[in-house]
């Protein structure tokens, strides 16, 4: 048994890749073990490599740990290839990974940079890639273990000395993969990136031996559809969260409908009423011959005991509300359907975030069911940003008399108040000294607002002293 892979701490100790293990507990007695598992390992990094698609879709994992990424016509996406390859690193350091990152011409390049180079992030130029290989062992060249031996007892240590080697002799001894490697980190040899295989999206067609033309037709052909794609999906424990219709006219013209679910589904008749209430966006033109059903976006769904409903009555009734907000969403979009979580802030405009309606809450919001503190009654429509309004007060510490807002003047009959909210000092220097005193009033027509000074009423370094009208009850 050997080490396969050693942490920081470990190799500053003198742990090494390839020690065998009673060696290792010779030199450490109380090492901490982890049993080696190389097919997760490389199942979290295909994982990773689908994930850095965000960056290109031209990604393949190389095993043990790394991975290739064909940046060609993306950079400039991100910022240029330095902000690309920061963002990259942040991304993947905040994740808990270690990671070196080169760019350069050639795969080989980057390869020999990233795990070779001096530093951690590089990004090299195209007329200086020789210049950055020469000085990086013979190794960064991914030769096999024995060439790299015989090399360094031919005294070849660097890439510069190999280079400067004549290419014959050098092929006779070694075989031509050592001239290969060479040239493909030079670029003078191809070395094309296969990308991995992307996620498979499940599809079904359905084709017409005659064109349809009518509405009920196309309902029909949704149906069929829908049942097919959720047979599959049914099958491996997945359900829909973002279907595509798409319609292909005898023309050879297409149009495409899209839709978004508030769950993962795998229900046919909900899903063909989602379709069918889509069809009066459907132009068949001279009719339509073929239809595709795809699968966008799927995620696993548990499969359910029927009958025993009242073993958890809160996550059934949250199911019970995914066919009502998916009809929502389809008529009105995917905008208009939200929730409103209570965020822990003290600030107003800070203490309320919007998430998809049957989201779970979020690091950062109230654990739920938690709500706004009861006796700090707040308005259920705020304005962003607050409304000016012209405003008079007797005293600094008094509600208004009467303030005019959009040009109208309302009297002041019934006022609450002052309730004091300071700046978050934490989120920026200009909150250090900041204050608002809010009031709740009614004016003579019962009508309920929200209003609030900036600042104490006395020192202006805590605000200007400006009235604002920030929500309506």
């Amino acid at each position: 048994m050997v080490v396969a892979a050693a942490c920081a701490a470990a190799q500053r100790v003198g742990l090494q890749v390839g020690m065998r293990l009673a060696q290792a507990q010779a030199m450490v007695p109380d090492l901490e073990l982890v049993p080696a598992a190389p097919q997760a390992d490389a199942s979290a990094l295909a994982e990773l490599a689908g994930w850095c698609r965000r960056y290109t879709p031209l990604t393949r994992a190389e095993p043990p740990d790394g991975i290739w990424l064909d940046l060609t016509g993306c950079a400039h996406l991100f910022g240029g290839e330095a902000a690309l390859l920061a963002e990259l690193a942040a991304r993947l350091r905040r994740g808990g990974l270690s990671v070196r990152a080169a760019i350069a011409a050639t795969p080989g390049a980057a390869s020999a940079m990233a795990r070779h180079g001096p530093d951690a992030l590089a990004s090299v130029p195209d007329d200086a890639t020789m210049g950055a290989l020469a000085a990086l062992p013979i190794e960064a060249l991914r030769l096999e273990p024995d060439q790299a031996t015989l090399l360094r007892r031919f005294g070849l240590r660097r890439i510069g000395e190999l280079d400067a080697v004549a290419r014959g002799p050098l092929a006779r001894r070694l075989g031509a993969g050592v001239i290969r490697r060479l040239d493909q980190a030079h670029g003078r040899a191809p070395e094309p990136i296969s990308p991995g295989q992307p996620d498979i999206v499940l599809r079904e067609r359905l084709g017409f031996a005659e064109p349809l033309q009518t509405a009920e037709s196309l309902a029909a052909a949704n149906a069929l559809l829908a049942r097919a794609l959720c047979r599959r999906l049914e099958a491996l424990c997945l359900g829909a969260r973002r279907l595509e219709l798409v319609h292909v006219r005898l023309d050879g013209s297409s149009c495409m409908q899209a839709l978004a679910l508030a769950r993962p589904s795998h229900a046919p008749d909900h899903i063909a009423r989602l379709l069918d209430e889509r069809l009066e966006q459907v132009d068949p033109g001279e009719g339509v011959e073929t239809m595709w059903l795809l699968a966008a976006l799927a995620e696993p769904v548990s499969p359910l005991q029927s009958g025993l409903a009242t073993i958890d009555p809160d996550r059934d009734g949250l199911r019970d509300l995914a066919p009502l907000i998916d009809r929502l969403h389809n008529r009105l979009g995917s905008g208009r359907i939200w929730r409103a979580v209570p965020v822990e802030s003290d600030v107003p405009e800070r203490s309320v975030r919007r998430r998809p309606p049957l989201d779970a809450p979020t690091r950062g919001t109230i654990p739920w069911p938690a709500t706004w503190p009861e006796h700090l009654p707040r308005p259920v429509r705020l304005f962003d940003p607050p409304q000016p309004v012209q405003a008079l007060a007797e005293l600094p510490d008094q509600p208004p008399v009467s303030f005019t807002w959009r040009g109208c003047r309302h009297r002041v009959r019934h006022a609450d108040g002052p309730e004091r909210i300071a700046g978050e000092w934490w989120q920026r220097s200009g909150e250090m000294l900041a204050l608002r005193d809010y009031f709740r009033v009614e004016d003579e027509d019962g009508r309920r607002y929200w209003l609030f000074r900036r600042g104490d009423g006395t020192d202006l370094a805590t605000g200007d002293l400006q009235w604002f009208l920030h929500g309506l009850f």
